[in-house]
């Protein structure tokens, strides 16, 4: 696939009349369109969406010197007019149009594609509205042509529950709930907040953490000054301070517990069908004497709910460290995968983003979940699925 896409009259044909089944099955669903600007505040998916999206915005400067971007993804700015235009909720709306992302090192890699999509808004029974996105999305994908697809599903809000009931300093659980679904870093962190550091750089650090706040960010203040400004599109001065302040209080706090630190990572590397898989994370978490039924009974109500939209169990799988890439998701989320010409492919995905709203605007607590789907990649599925390439 070209990185710079370009669609003939067939193309466009196959694609309109994709996203026309798609979104006639959100529109039968009470899912109202609507179309956000292509040309978005570059600060809301900056700040709000995570480094895997802010590495790959297009971002650029107006003559008036306002930073905007190319819309990245369509769920922020279905969001963020919504609350701007002061609408009511509960809120169904639907979309599709083109996003813009760089793919760094991967030229094949298209830059632009077209996106379809539906949030839920404010509503109250958030896993009745777990399953009603879900269920949109392996409907929509249905209704385009695609009838064979795998499932991938996961929970923040059990990893979340998980850390909350552990002994885990409390300046240590937000950095970990932010960054469990990167195993890497994860694996690093963990092993660095259980086992400590002794380079130069962790005893200054671990010097300044011991600090009171106020003269320890009046130091990283002073550094940001002798450094200059963060260049454009990376994160701003205040992230990048509230960052080092971070670092420096996990230098200066106790270790965490080698016992904790293997559960967590023990819990992480569970995954598998998702029956078994849920079975697992409980058999765990009860050895340890932590309680997360509620969390997993609540999943095993989707896995139920599942079964009426003909999900074959077979093809759900449950990953705990499943949690996508962005950073504003909060709970139950969850991939369709099929496969094109060149492998398998994600073709759709969604999740619980609670916290989103409120930072746009929103009441506090406004709930939120939508899905989203790659209506090229799904169109390359089907291809492949009838023969067609």
């Amino acid at each position: 696939m070209a990185g710079f896409p370009t669609y003939d009259a067939a193309l466009i044909a196959e694609l309109n009349a994709q996203a026309n089944a798609i979104l006639g099955v959100f529109a039968d669903r009470g899912y109202g369109r609507v179309e956000p600007a292509i040309l978005q505040p570059a600060d809301i998916f900056l700040d709000r969406s995570g480094e895997e999206i802010r590495r790959r915005t297009f971002t650029l400067t107006d003559p008036s010197g306002l930073e905007l971007c190319l819309r990245p993804d369509l769920t922020v700015p279905v969001c963020r007019m919504h609350v701007q235009s002061g609408g009511k909720y509960p809120a169904r709306l639907c979309y599709n149009g083109v996003a813009f992302r760089h793919q760094p090192g991967e030229p094949e890699r298209p830059t632009q594609f077209y996106q379809a999509g539906a949030e839920l808004l404010g509503t109250v029974d958030r896993t009745a509205a777990d399953v009603e996105i879900a269920g949109a999305a392996i409907a929509a994908i249905r209704a385009a042509g695609l009838s064979q697809f795998d499932m991938k599903i996961g929970d923040l809000g059990l990893f979340s529950g998980l850390i909350d009931a552990l002994d885990v300093p409390v300046q240590w659980r937000g950095r970990l709930k932010r960054h469990f679904w990167r195993a890497n870093y994860f694996e690093a962190l963990l092993k660095k907040l259980s086992q400590g550091g002794a380079s130069d750089a962790q005893r200054l650090l671990a010097h300044l953490g011991n600090l009171d706040a106020s003269d320890s960010r009046q130091a990283f203040e002073g550094l940001m000054d002798l450094i200059g400004e963060p260049p454009q599109g990376a994160r701003t001065r205040e992230d990048i301070i509230e960052r080092l302040m971070e670092q420096a209080a996990d230098a200066a706090a106790i270790r965490l517990d080698e016992g904790v630190a293997k559960l967590i990572g023990d819990v992480l590397a569970v995954s598998g069908p998702a029956p078994k898989a849920l079975a697992q994370v409980r058999k765990l978490t009860r050895a340890a004497r932590v309680d997360l039924e509620k969390s997993l009974q609540s999943m095993e109500e989707r896995l139920d709910a599942l079964k009426e939209f003909r999900i074959d169990p077979s093809r759900v799988t449950f990953a705990a460290r499943f949690g996508r890439n962005m950073e504003y998701y909060t709970g139950f989320v969850f991939e369709l995968w099929s496969r094109d010409a060149e492998g398998a492919v994600q073709i759709a995905g969604g999740g619980r983003y609670d916290t989103l709203l409120e930072t746009l605007g929103a009441p506090t607590g406004t709930s939120a979940i939508g899905c989203a789907i790659r209506t090229e990649r799904l169109l390359a599925a089907r291809r492949r699925a009838e023969g067609r390439g």
